[in-house]
């Protein structure tokens, strides 16, 4: 027990002193105040304010400048002293309260990334702090069933997006298996379907109310003043159903949490945010307690949606640069041979006398494509950190603009971190093992979910990597999954990969004939070779799948 909880245990109450309303006060190890029986009765008969008990308790005396009683009743801090403003002021009580009156259990929702082993990983790791998964689709609640069959029973199974009958009747049933499943309100036509199914299927259903707020904010919260605001209008609509008889427990802040792609720490950039996690959480925690407090409102469950804070550092996106391209000339005013000669005596020139930020500038290929691996870039312009993952303990020597694989003129990177326009990269030949390899970081949210197949490029193949808690700095490569193989793509766009191969085999044996391939072999060597192409991968490869040996005779190959 504190010095100050033994204070206030200690401090009696006792009717003795003949006058009021500024009865004597002692210090000391027991405090007590006297005053008379009729005078406490006629308190008692009367209102009560803050100021009389100010006056009762001589703070009017002895607190000025830096303690006041409150509107609420409660004795405030004024840590400027005459200079604090309203908002300035802490409440002494919320300190004793020494925390919230209920607890923290989040969800992560499905959409940001729906790779099994993330979510499998979330669920086992969160399921001692009761973490659950939301889901915006009926593919997405399926996934999130099973995958919460290992979670914590309490863990919350949120399911948003619009919904029809199908939908609401497997969030149903998901309620029957003993799921703790909410269904949320987008519009009022859900309502009348989940009373409907509900009744039909004889559950009981859990159901939450989307709340349309007036706080506007892009994508992210950039600054703890959003928060609050945003949390304050939530927190007053949620005691507002209170009022109103709804039996509500949970107050959903949903998502919001930004991440610091560019390290400027900027309550106005898209790419990054002027607060810690730690201020977060305590912005929302502080105000939804305050207006709760006020309201005389129990503390609700709180829950979050923070899809990007949770993955967005689990994935590190490794690719390798293939070659870089030779400036164009385009005036005409240089031979190839000439503009080959300036540009090599400029480069030599160049990485000999300039800094960094004024090497020549040349384009690097990326094996893989913008539209797949970095759909939010190409989308929306949102930047991400790249750079070398090796070779660090070398000077760059050039500064590059990467271009993916695709053969379209959005498929390249033309914007960094900091407003660059370039990065600072290395010469590919002074590679001694031929391979020069750039990592994307903080892609883990939503990259991976909204991937196109723009020009037929799929997923890259991925590598689950874990920790050796025994051995530091060792790893573990627990699974290597391979991407979709181009059959695979075509498959995607509806198009039958074994009825091409057949296709290009019954073409071989018309041309064979005509070329008088009696005997079937180039044929079937084309055909074969063909199939493998099907089943090939569909980026760069160090070596072809082709593995066919040339045939003449015909002129096929």
């Amino acid at each position: 027990m504190s010095a100050l909880e033994q204070f206030i245990d200690d401090a009696t109450l006792v009717a003795s002193a003949p006058s009021l309303p500024v009865p004597p006060f002692c210090f000391g190890a027991k405090a007590k105040v006297f005053p008379d029986n009729a005078a406490v009765a006629n308190y008692e008969k009367s209102d009560w304010s803050p100021s009389l008990s100010s006056t009762l308790y001589r703070v009017d005396g002895w607190g000025p400048p830096y303690f006041a009683v409150n509107s609420s009743g409660n004795i405030s801090i004024r840590p400027h002293g005459k200079e604090t403003m309203p908002s300035q002021e802490i409440d002494l009580l919320e300190i004793a309260k020494k925390g919230y009156g209920a607890h923290y259990q989040g969800v992560f929702p499905v959409k940001c990334n729906q790779d099994r082993f993330i979510i499998e990983d979330i669920v086992k790791f969160g399921s001692p702090f009761r973490f659950g998964l939301e889901a915006g689709s009926k593919p997405e609640l399926l996934l999130a069933m099973h995958c919460l069959c290992k979670g914590s029973p309490e863990a919350l199974l949120v399911c948003n997006g619009f919904k029809d009958a199908e939908y609401i009747s497997l969030a149903l049933i998901a309620r029957k298996l003993a799921f703790n499943t909410v269904v949320v309100f987008e519009q009022e036509e859900e309502l009348d379907l989940v009373i409907e199914l509900s009744k039909k299927l004889d559950i009981r259903p859990v159901v939450g109310v989307r709340a349309k707020l007036r706080t506007r904010h892009s994508g992210h919260y950039g600054s703890t003043s959003v928060v609050a605001d945003g949390v304050s209008e939530a927190a007053q609509i949620y005691c507002e159903l209170v009022r109103l008889g709804a039996n509500m427990r949970v107050v959903d802040i949903g998502g919001g949490l930004g991440i610091d792609y560019d390290g400027s720490k900027a309550s106005d950039s898209d790419v990054s945010v002027s607060y810690t996690l730690e201020e977060y959480t305590e912005t929302v925690v502080k105000t939804l307690r305050s207006i709760c407090d006020k309201r005389s409102v129990t503390h609700p469950v709180i829950s979050s949606e923070s899809g990007r804070a949770t993955v967005s550092h689990h994935t590190v996106l490794i690719f390798e640069l293939k070659q870089h391209c030779i400036r164009q000339f385009k005036q005409g005013a240089l031979s190839i041979e000439q503009l080959a000669a300036v540009d090599g005596l400029h480069l030599m020139v160049s990485k000999a006398a300039s800094e960094p930020s004024s090497l020549p500038v040349h384009t690097y290929r990326m094996n893989l494509s913008i539209f797949t691996s970095i759909p939010n870039y190409w989308g929306t312009g949102h930047l991400f950190p790249i750079m070398p993952i090796h070779r660090l303990d070398q000077r760059p020597t050039m500064r590059g603009m990467l271009s993916d694989l695709t053969c379209d003129s959005d498929g390249k990177l033309a914007t960094y971190i900091g407003g660059e326009s370039s990065l600072p990269l290395h010469e590919l030949d002074g590679n001694k093992n031929g391979h020069y390899y750039l990592g994307l970081f903080l892609g883990g949210a939503y990259e991976e979910a909204q991937g196109q197949i723009h020009n037929l490029f799929g997923a890259p193949n991925v590598v689950r990597v874990e920790s050796e808690a025994d051995n530091p700095g060792g790893f573990i490569m627990t699974s290597a999954l391979l991407g979709p193989n181009s059959g695979d793509l075509l498959q995607a766009m509806r198009h039958e990969p074994k009825a091409m191969v057949e296709a290009f085999r019954r073409r071989a044996e018309e041309l064979g004939a005509v070329g008088g391939n009696q005997d079937g072999l180039v044929t079937e060597a084309l055909a074969g070779g063909l199939a493998r192409f099907v089943s090939s991968w569909p980026y760069l490869m160090a070596t072809s799948t082709w593995g066919m040996p040339p045939v003449t005779g015909n002129g096929f190959f």
